[in-house]
């Protein structure tokens, strides 16, 4: 079993910055690519952004591309996501998520069923 927890959302105005951080219960938190997902209030859980297990390899959603920036420190066992330029449109509450498929400098999965283990979730709200 691994258990993420979520830290730093909040409230922001639009063109603001936050910075949210997942720590990772497990002591092998090198084994699993790692992705942020966001969902908002009537839509779906979408992938924002994910990192392999290496860290070398990233994938972002265009919406977040040149604002968002995925970083993990394997050995704090932590998955961050630093927030630039955030527009109402971002709102949502926001899930780090852990997936043990794929390989080692590869960018995990964007379909959120191949996680296997998720966040409680942390709120994040841009007034405008």
């Amino acid at each position: 079993q691994v258990q993420l927890v979520e830290s730093g959302g909040g409230l922001v105005q639009a063109g603001g910055s936050l910075r949210l951080s997942c720590t990772a219960s497990a002591r092998t938190f090198s084994r699993y690519g790692m992705g942020w997902f966001r969902q908002a209030p009537g839509k779906e859980r979408d992938l924002v952004a994910c990192i392999s297990r290496s860290g070398t390899d990233t994938y972002y959603v265009d919406s977040v591309k040149g604002r968002f920036t995925i970083s993990r420190d394997n050995a704090r066992n932590t998955v961050y996501l630093q927030m630039n330029s955030l527009t109402p449109g971002d709102t949502a509450v926001y899930y780090c998520a852990a997936a043990s498929s794929g390989t080692y400098y590869a960018a995990p999965s964007r379909i959120p069923s191949e996680y296997e283990y998720w966040g409680q979730g942390t709120q994040v709200t841009v007034s405008s």
